[in-house]
């Protein structure tokens, strides 16, 4: 089992990391979520089917520790409704994530701006698909939904991104963004 942990481990402690940061919007509490995500794997790891990748399973378990993060956090409900931006009627989240930080490029910027406004479900697809690089298969494995669901959710997300980023962007990033919407 040693060598198993510490292979799951090596392989994708960075991703379940960088998923949980986007999910919770802080480091510290994603650090103590990945241990958390760790303990449940050494608990249950011997009940591992094979129904599917470990991958999927271990990006399962990880959405599962964020919900139940969620789910006990004390006055949970006052806190949505302290985040809640009335005139949007979105999440508003107020810290920035490392990424927004650490990367110099506008656009990119820009796109990890609009994931905090955009829906839970939105996040999780555009996350798993394009920053976590999972399948569609795989994601739909992670959220236990259909791969339909998952394609028009994913669908739906990036038209929203693409609205939502046209309208934050400087002008001439706008024209720019337009030429390459055409030619794909």
């Amino acid at each position: 089992m040693n060598s198993v942990f510490e292979k799951l481990y090596s392989t994708y402690h960075q991703d379940v990391f960088q998923f949980l940061i986007y999910m919770v919007r802080n480091k510290q509490l994603a650090e103590d979520l990945v241990q958390d995500v760790y303990i449940r794997v050494l608990k249950s790891h011997e009940h591992f089917e094979g129904k599917s990748s470990e991958k999927t399973w271990l990006f399962s378990i990880a959405k599962n520790v964020a919900i139940d993060h969620f789910r006990k956090q004390k006055n949970w409900k006052n806190r949505i409704m302290d985040k809640f931006d009335w005139n949007r009627n979105e999440v508003m989240d107020v810290e920035a994530l490392p990424e927004e930080i650490a990367v110099a490029n506008e656009e990119i910027q820009v796109l990890y701006d609009c994931l905090k406004y955009c829906s839970t479900d939105y996040r999780m697809v555009i996350i798993m698909r394009y920053l976590q690089e999972l399948s569609i298969i795989e994601t739909s494995e992670v959220l236990g939904w259909s791969e339909s669901k998952v394609k028009t959710t994913q669908h739906r997300a990036i038209k929203w991104l693409r609205i939502e980023m046209n309208g934050r962007l400087p002008k001439e990033e706008r024209e720019i963004e337009q030429v390459r919407m055409e030619k794909s």
